[in-house]
């Protein structure tokens, strides 16, 4: 109960700031975002609940598929892994890259046969052997081999990617 009333207060104190500055501010409860995102007929997203906060008569949707971002992080210096006891049982390279390419970056990759055949934009993990896997929006892509792949963006911690779920 502690942690839930910091958090209460430090909600309360940020939204008496925000008030001082003159902007129009809206603020309700989850109930109603609900009901006013079930009666416009839109999914559950982060970013049309945001729009439907209020008092909401109409909303008119221009984007059809919003650029989605989630952090990621830059990886960490960990050389080797423990087991429970504390004792290392794997070691890790000192390199980060391989062919060109770092685990995060945004790459395309047009595959010319096999299960995954086609072309396919996603976030890389590399390994040394060069045969890569990929996260995609749709889900993972594995193996990919590098002299497949060409970069797009990258590695800055952050995955970005369109949101598929909008009509």
């Amino acid at each position: 109960m502690k942690d839930a009333t910091a958090v209460n207060s430090t909600r309360w104190a940020l939204f008496q700031r925000l008030k001082q500055t003159g902007s129009p501010i809206e603020v309700s409860t989850g109930g109603r975002t609900k009901f006013n995102r079930t009666r416009l007929q839109l999914p559950k997203t982060h970013w049309l609940d945001a729009a439907c906060v209020g008092n909401v008569e109409m909303l008119q949707v221009h984007a059809k598929k919003p650029l989605l971002i989630s952090a990621k992080g830059w990886g960490n210096r960990q050389m080797s892994t423990t087991n429970k006891y504390g004792f290392p049982v794997r070691h890790r390279t000192r390199c980060k890259t391989f062919f060109g390419f770092g685990t995060g970056d945004m790459v395309r990759a047009v595959l010319p046969s096999g299960k995954f055949a086609g072309t396919h934009v996603g976030r890389l993990t590399v390994r040394e052997s060069g045969v890569f896997e990929m996260r995609t929006p749709l889900g993972k892509v594995s193996p990919v081999r590098h002299k497949y792949c060409e970069s797009i963006h990258r590695n800055d911690g952050y995955m970005y990617a369109f949101s598929t779920n909008v009509q």
